[in-house]
């Protein structure tokens, strides 16, 4: 990273800035063009779950080719300037890269849509085994991320 003044290093920070973010950006790529997703998720354990409907773009990249980078960030803020030049932003923020697979069996699906759940609606009535069947659930399992941080 070329400031590491502004370099997260604190695994327990960039956890605690996933699990506070609202939107993961999925990142991927479809015939040497890339392609990303704002989408729902859920966190634990250096691996994000996303779920969707059955088939679409994202699916099809994510089968052909399961390699795909994340972004989060939270507590944006612009800092306005007396120069439009001298703006900044107050952010911090997680990117990462791993390897997409897909959740197949039942007992996994559940276990995958709680993690999700828990981190938007966790009071929410849970899926039934039959909707659970009509979605896709998949996961990133992260290799490696790094987080950065302004103003803080």
């Amino acid at each position: 990273m070329r400031r590491s003044d502004k370099e997260i290093t604190d695994q327990n920070l960039m956890d605690e800035i996933i699990k506070k973010a609202q939107v993961c950006r999925l990142a991927v790529s479809y015939k040497d063009m890339p392609y990303i997703i704002p989408i729902n998720f859920g966190y634990l354990d250096k691996v994000l779950y996303f779920h969707s409907a059955n088939d679409g773009l994202k699916l099809s990249i994510l089968r052909e080719n399961p390699q795909a980078c994340f972004e989060v960030e939270i507590d944006t803020q612009i800092v306005p300037s007396e120069k439009g030049c001298e703006w900044t932003m107050r952010y911090q923020s997680v990117i990462g890269f791993g390897e997409v697979e897909f959740i197949d069996d039942i007992i996994s699906k559940r276990e995958s849509m709680k993690i999700i759940m828990e981190h938007y609606a966790n009071d929410k009535p849970f899926p039934s085994d039959t909707m659970l069947e009509g979605i896709t659930l998949y996961k990133l399992k992260v290799n490696t991320m790094t987080g950065k941080q302004s103003g803080f």
